[in-house]
């Protein structure tokens, strides 16, 4: 006996995703076909039949009408006895076929074409009826989602309203997953009654017609008991699973209550989003729609449709969290060109966490790996463990490229001095533990606010003003601008060891991790021949600049390309001293280059104030830098030589995050 291999699964019911909707295409689509062929079917049963209660009443005409010979008087009948016997011998005969041709009618209006009749009022009304019932069911969940979706934070404090809503979403989706569960068990049960429907007539016209193959009749009779006791233990077994998902608590329907723990790991996810789409100039409209990731792609797929279609290749893209139209849980992923972005919106607090923590783990391309799971639950684990103590720096550093062997331009030091010392420091020896971490740059940090910076002033973006000549010419013998991200900043012990600013990387992004900090100020960092700011690219204002005296130490994490760190060494007078005791403060940055040449223009930057110290130096150094058409601007990228103007706009790197 051939198995059913096809089946709905009951557990995908409740998420409702695109792809159980094809699968239950193709069993409507089945369903269709086959009321289709049973209505045929019946037409040329009923048409057997009729042909069988024909030639009953033709069997039982014609014996009458043999009988009926006797009983004519023929003026040349004479000598027609023998004649007559014989009719009315076959008469008798006929009339033993007639009850024979009639028991046969009845037996096939009982046996086949009964059960089709029974089949098709029973069983297939009941697939229409539940079809029925799950669509308006679906119906009624669509617009209860719909209005939560629109639920403002604003009214937060409204929680008569919010609880009106939970519990309208959580009734029709209770009512949507009962439904299907129904509407799946029909379908299910459906596969193996349609060929107990097809085979019974089959059974009752071979019972009635042909009483000699008893063979035949005996293996349909048992293929039908098989299938029978299959449609028993898959019903019983439909039924325990309906039970078991239906004695869920209510938590399961409401949205935003979920109970587990948000899981960081994950390097695929798929569940229903909405997602912003403009429909004028300033107007928008929200569409939810079933998104899923497949390898490195973000995938869509509208319910109804075959499959789905790529959206966006998150390959080195961005995603943050964003405040959009008053809506919750939205967060913004961003190509790494940056010219395309989408918005999207999640249904609970963990599944906008975990869609985050998800587009991030596939931007680092961990699926790419040999074990990606592994890859995720290490890096995972490396972030919460990142605020422990370790006793060992070379623990730490374990499986990472050694400093001293990292790729040329990987890490820079500022002096030569700064040699990396025989023993590997202690984290406590680099930043005191329970070190405060800043995480906007909007607010200034104790730590650096005895800096030399520009205030609220605000400045052209290449360092050109009025009424700073000269500082404008000695800048003008260096200016690259970069699109970073600012991740956080804190005090530090030393400023002499590059080490200290892994330690200030590790920290920053575990602090990030740990808190569920995924927001982050994108600002251009403008490397001049004398000093490095921090530009709102918005405004073009100054937030924070340093002189390059001050910038101490600066290097690329050695795993992650895109980050990058600086040191910068300041004074403390609290203690009343004249000269001030040093103190330092690193910040981290996520640019959208390779860090390396970030540090390599900021090494390049002092290099240019040692030159200025020797005029030939100088001028040699200049000789051989690729400059602009106009002589003004240093060009790190060939394809940056076609700026517009001589006014050197901002080289922003393409983003390889």
């Amino acid at each position: 006996m051939p198995a059913v291999h096809h089946k709905l699964l009951l557990e995908d019911a409740l998420q409702d995703s695109p792809q159980t909707r094809s699968l239950l295409s193709v069993f409507e689509e089945d369903a269709g076909m086959l009321t289709d062929y049973t209505n045929q079917l019946l037409q040329s049963l009923q048409r057997v039949f009729g042909a069988q209660s024909e030639m009953g009443l033709a069997t039982e005409q014609l014996s009458q009408q043999l009988l009926e010979y006797e009983k004519k008087n023929f003026a040349l009948g004479k000598g027609d006895e023998e004649v007559i016997t014989t009719l009315q011998s076959f008469a008798k005969t006929v009339g033993e076929l007639n009850s024979l041709h009639s028991e046969l009618a009845n037996q096939m209006a009982d046996s086949m074409v009964f059960p089709l009749i029974q089949f098709r009022e029973k069983d297939l009304t009941e697939i229409s009826t539940l079809k029925e019932i799950f669509g308006i069911a679906t119906d009624e969940h669509e617009a209860a989602m719909v209005k939560y979706s629109r639920l403002p934070k604003k009214k937060e404090n409204e929680k008569v309203l919010k609880a009106d809503l939970v519990k309208e979403v959580a009734y029709t989706r209770r009512k949507q997953h009962q439904a299907s569960l129904q509407y799946y068990c029909a379908l299910n049960a459906l596969q193996y009654r349609k060929r107990v429907a097809m085979l019974e007539p089959m059974l009752g016209y071979t019972q009635a017609q042909v009483l000699s193959i008893c063979l035949l009749m005996r293996s349909v009779s048992g293929e039908k008991q098989s299938l029978e006791a299959q449609l028993d233990v898959e019903a019983e077994a439909m039924r325990m699973s309906q039970r078991e998902l239906l004695s869920v608590e209510d938590t399961v329907y409401m949205p935003d209550k979920d109970t587990e723990p948000v899981n960081r790991t994950l390097i695929q996810k798929a569940g229903y989003l909405n997602i912003r789409n403009k429909t004028g100039l300033v107007t928008t409209a929200w569409d939810r729609l079933y998104f899923f990731t497949q390898g490195g792609n973000l995938m869509c797929q509208p319910r109804g449709a075959v499959a789905g279609g790529m959206v966006l290749d998150l390959d080195n893209s961005s995603v943050m969290a964003v405040e959009c139209e008053d809506r919750r849980y939205c967060f913004q992923i961003t190509s790494p060109s940056g010219k395309t972005s989408m918005i999207l919106q999640a249904e609970s607090k963990k599944e906008y966490e975990e869609w985050i923590c998800t587009v991030n783990n596939i931007s680092r391309q961990i699926y790419l790996t040999d074990n990606p799971e592994a890859v995720a639950i290490r890096l995972n684990q490396t972030a919460i463990q990142a605020v422990t103590p370790i006793t060992s720096f070379e623990k730490r550093q374990e499986g990472s490229p050694h400093p001293d062997r990292a790729k040329p331009g990987g890490v820079f030091a500022a002096s030569s001095g700064s040699q990396k010392t025989a023993t590997a420091p202690e984290p406590e020896d680099l930043i005191a533990p329970g070190t405060p971490i800043q995480f906007d740059i909007m607010l200034p940090a104790s730590e650096f606010q005895d800096q030399n910076r520009a205030g609220g002033r605000r400045t052209n973006p290449f360092g050109e003003t009025d009424d700073d000549c000269s500082t404008e010419s000695d800048d003008s013998l260096l200016q690259q601008v970069f699109a970073v991200r600012f991740l956080g900043s804190m005090a530090v012990r030393c400023g002499d060891n590059q080490e200290v600013i892994y330690e200030a990387m590790r920290q920053v992004l575990a602090a990030r991790a740990i808190h569920n900090i995924f927001r982050t100020t994108e600002s251009h960092l403008m490397v001049t021949s004398s000093s490095l700011r921090l530009i709102d690219p918005q405004t073009q204002v100054t937030r924070i600049s340093f002189q390059l005296g001050e910038v101490c130490q600066f290097a690329a994490h050695q795993e992650n390309g895109r980050l990058m760190g600086f040191v910068v060494e300041g004074r403390d007078w609290s203690d009343g001293d004249e000269e001030g005791e040093p103190s330092y403060s690193a910040f981290v940055f996520e640019s959208n280059t390779e860090g390396e040449k970030i540090c390599y223009t900021i090494s390049l930057a002092k290099d240019i104030i040692e030159a200025k110290k020797d005029p030939e130096a100088l001028a040699q150094l200049m000789k051989n830098m690729p400059l602009t058409n106009d002589g003004k601007f240093l060009l790190l990228e060939p394809e940056a030589g076609d700026m517009t103007n001589g006014a050197g706009q901002e080289d922003l790197e393409e983003s390889e995050a």
